[in-house]
């Protein structure tokens, strides 16, 4: 396995980049692809769907490497194309609708065990709703704030937090059926 040692020249590396050197932009698609390809498949239930949205996030990625100023991480500002890109997409195809609901309860919600598989906790994600799917993995995983997650979506913050109190319950209801699955209680 080849090491490719982008951290100590970075910048050098994108500077490249931005002049259009294949090498360079081949260098940075093969560091940041598998990582971003995980953080599409998470917005996208479908991986050949994810992969092409992913392939034209990292054109936008490298459309517009020269406004990447360096500051914050370069993966960060690579992650919040992506992230955009599958919001993008699930709108054109209006899959997601969000139900205008105010009412949402806090909970206490245990981590999902350790009993599961990287498969089930993808499984359990991907049987959400699109909309539910999206603000849980926009608040939970990727670490936006209710309001942040309102104006990215263009909805009330009292529909993102009733989304995902809504998510999260499906979430322990599905995860006690599949418990019970492994436990062949069910």
């Amino acid at each position: 396995m080849k090491v490719i040692n982008l951290h100590k020249d970075e910048k050098e590396l994108i500077e490249l980049a931005v002049e259009n050197n294949r090498h360079a932009q081949h260098q940075i698609y093969a560091k940041f692809a598998p990582k971003m390809l995980s953080v599409c498949r998470l917005y996208i239930k479908d991986i050949h769907q994810a992969e092409d949205i992913m392939i034209t996030a990292f054109m936008k990625v490298f459309t517009n490497l020269k406004h990447f100023e360096h500051k914050g991480s370069f993966e960060g500002w690579i992650r919040r194309i992506m992230i955009n890109e599958c919001i993008s997409f699930i709108r054109v195809q209006k899959k997601v609708k969000f139900i205008e609901d105010e009412t949402f309860f806090e909970e206490r919600h245990n981590n999902i065990e350790s009993q599961f598989s990287v498969e089930d906790i993808q499984f359990l994600i991907d049987n959400l709703p699109d909309g539910y799917r999206m603000i849980f993995n926009l608040y939970a995983i990727e670490g936006f704030k209710h309001h942040e997650i309102a104006t990215m979506l263009n909805i009330n913050e009292g529909t993102s937090k009733s989304q995902l109190s809504h998510a999260r319950k499906m979430l322990q209801e599905n995860i006690t059926k599949l418990k019970n699955y492994h436990n062949g209680t069910e």
